[in-house]
């Protein structure tokens, strides 16, 4: 049987993206990459019903027809706004094309005959912070005590029961261009609580630890690595000094394991990022699931094969 297209949905400037494009095409692959913000302006695509006949979906990528109704494999990683016409200025206008673009390219996934990493609407789903902690307890992690809210007599009284254990604070998202790192609250900071009434913000119960843990599954592979960043100037927030702490993989144990399982499979995710915290009591505290969270940082520290397994498993999907 011939094997189907592998689909990747995102773009040439990701560079786990290109991480596994090089390793597919090593593997004698040749995936579509369809990078939505190229769409609708380079873009064509072809969604055609015919009559109890099937249906054929297609794209015109580079001045190439590929055939997605071949598609069997398809990997979400972090796509791009759709790239509207600027010559459209009208707001009213560039609403209604966004919609109309959002309502064709939703369409087309949903037509596909295709095992995805991971499905757009579960990782959508996936990546919103409150689920995730409901869902971990319920599976038996330790999580967090945390509050959500935009009331700040709520958060003084979370903080206040805190204590001296600490209390940090974060935001559900951020960008290259806007970094919002996790914080721990200090003192002189809770003169400034009035701000959570202009929007939400996570405080959660500071969980001390030495070490924090980067957990990567892929299928049914799992990939855990433990960064010490309790030797680095800021202990709160690995990803601020991730390339000063040192870096091994770590062996979980098999309760943790079977509980993170458990929550991809909740979740339904193929691939995600898990963080936690190992407290120095021997606590594993789950933290958070990134469902398109980065590994090359930990792959190039540990020598864990991720990206080979990435692409193991979108062309396993394909065969």
């Amino acid at each position: 049987m011939t094997a189907g297209a592998i689909l990747i949905v995102s773009h040439a400037g990701d560079q786990h993206t290109q991480a596994v494009l090089d390793r597919l095409g090593k593997a004698g692959a040749e995936p579509i990459l369809f990078d939505t913000a190229r769409f609708p302006g380079e873009i064509r695509l072809g969604i055609a019903h015919h009559n109890g006949s099937g249906s054929s979906l297609s794209a015109v990528i580079d001045g190439v027809e590929r055939d997605l109704s071949a598609v069997r494999s398809a990997w979400w990683r972090r796509p791009l706004p759709y790239g509207l016409d600027e010559a459209m200025t009208d707001p009213d206008d560039r609403n209604f094309a966004f919609g109309e673009c959002q309502a064709a390219i939703n369409g087309l996934w949903s037509c596909l005959d295709a095992t995805w990493m991971n499905d757009p609407i579960r990782d959508e789903a996936a990546a919103r912070k409150t689920w995730q902690l409901k869902l971990a307890a319920a599976m038996g992690l330790r999580a967090p005590r945390t509050l959500i809210t935009n009331d700040p007599d709520r958060a003084r009284e979370f903080i206040a029961a805190e204590g001296d254990r600490g209390v940090i604070y974060k935001a559900f998202s951020a960008t290259d261009r806007a970094w919002r790192e996790t914080r721990l609250l200090r003192p002189e900071e809770q003169d400034q609580l009035d701000a959570v009434r202009h929007a939400p913000l996570i405080f959660q119960e500071h969980i001390r630890a030495d070490i924090d843990l980067r957990i990567t599954v892929v299928g049914p592979k799992i990939f855990a690595a433990e960064i010490h960043s309790g030797a680095t100037n800021y202990r709160v927030d690995f990803r601020m000094t991730m390339y000063d702490a040192d870096m091994r993989p770590h062996v979980l144990p098999d309760a943790v394991i079977a509980d993170l399982r458990a929550l991809m499979a909740r979740l339904g995710l193929v691939y995600g990022a898990i963080d936690m915290r190992l407290t120095p009591e021997g606590e594993y505290v789950f933290l958070e699931v990134n469902p398109a969270g980065q590994w090359l940082f930990i792959e190039e520290r540990t020598g864990q094969p991720i990206t080979e397994a990435v692409a193991e498993q979108l062309m396993a999907a394909a065969a």
